[in-house]
């Protein structure tokens, strides 16, 4: 059945996986909280496309199965992209019933839908050639040499702590499950998808084929609200704003900052490569693709209210 459709802008949210907690029980009184920021936002109208992490999650999944699989001989070995489609289902699962919960509470008449979702990379993208990101259970060297030479993987020695596989992080070319994603959104459903990013695939003879690596989830969620013509992307972080001179006497805060600026900003190494670097370069990518766009990059608790433009710092071209 249809839904009735808010009647406010569209938005994409981009939630981080290390905000949803590290196990199943903690993300689940996690998500209640995350869900009533989320709603908020419907009960003024906006319709939402709810993307999320999953870096500590498809972790745990990926060492379960392969603590599992070394010492009790039964376990098969799980491959990465299979991982990565669990953790979309088990936080797609208790996203979308913590939103459905929400609604019913204040009755609001509108329904979730969680959906697994694949991105197809380039299966030529350089990063392939150097896988960097860390996952997976620590091996020994002489485990980890076994285990390539079984299966291909890369693996690499992790700051002395023991050997781990690594994967690449390609850029997201498309997403595969977008017709069903703008379809439940014009049918007035809130939509789960993208989760870390999306299952990664590349496309061959006309078929989708999973591969070992990991998409950085604000630059997926940058082309999905790209595509979509969402009016607004927005990530969530820690921080209320985005700030230049971080953490130093002259730390200043930014309402709003241009593309041109962000890319200044990004020039002087002003915004941390594993925090704050990628997020403001998934906003530079969603305005240049849609410039009828705006990106917003606060924290959860401040998102209804930077969705109004009270707080938070916007992105435009």
């Amino acid at each position: 059945m249809a839904y009735e459709k808010g009647q406010g802008p569209s938005v994409v949210i981009a939630l981080g996986g290390n905000a949803l907690g590290n196990t199943p029980q903690e993300q689940l009184e996690l998500v209640e909280g995350t869900a009533k920021n989320i709603v908020d936002m419907i009960a003024e109208g906006i319709n939402v496309i709810v993307s999320h992490g999953n870096g500590p999650q498809v972790g745990m999944i990926n060492n379960a199965f392969d603590y599992a699989a070394a010492n009790d001989g039964k376990t098969p070995e799980m491959p990465f992209p299979e991982c990565g489609a669990m953790s979309q289902g088990y936080i797609g699962y208790q996203l979308s019933q913590a939103i459905l919960n929400e609604l019913k509470a204040r009755g609001i008449r509108r329904s979730t839908a969680a959906l697994v979702t694949q991105t197809v990379v380039d299966a030529d993208d350089p990063a392939f050639l150097n896988p960097t990101k860390p996952v997976g259970a620590f091996l020994t060297e002489e485990e980890a040499a076994k285990r390539a030479a079984e299966t291909g993987a890369t693996y690499k020695e992790d700051a002395g702590r023991g050997w781990r596989m690594v994967v690449a992080s390609p850029k997201p070319v498309r997403l595969v499950e977008f017709d069903a994603v703008q379809d439940l959104m014009n049918a007035g459903y809130v939509v789960v998808a993208g989760g870390g990013g999306g299952v990664p695939v590349i496309e061959k003879d006309g078929k989708y084929y999973g591969v070992p690596a990991v998409i950085d989830k604000d630059r997926s969620s940058a082309k999905m609200a790209s595509d979509y013509k969402a009016d607004m992307l927005v990530i969530l972080t820690a921080v209320e704003k985005v700030a230049i001179n971080f953490g130093k006497p002259d730390q200043k805060n930014i309402d709003t900052m241009t593309v041109s600026e962000a890319k200044e900003y990004i020039k002087q190494g002003q915004f941390a490569p594993g925090s704050m670097l990628p997020k403001v370069e998934a906003c530079i990518e969603y305005v240049e693709a849609f410039p009828g766009g705006k990106a917003l990059i606060t924290s959860l608790e401040c998102a209804a209210a930077g969705l109004r433009g009270e707080t938070g710092t916007i992105v435009v071209a």
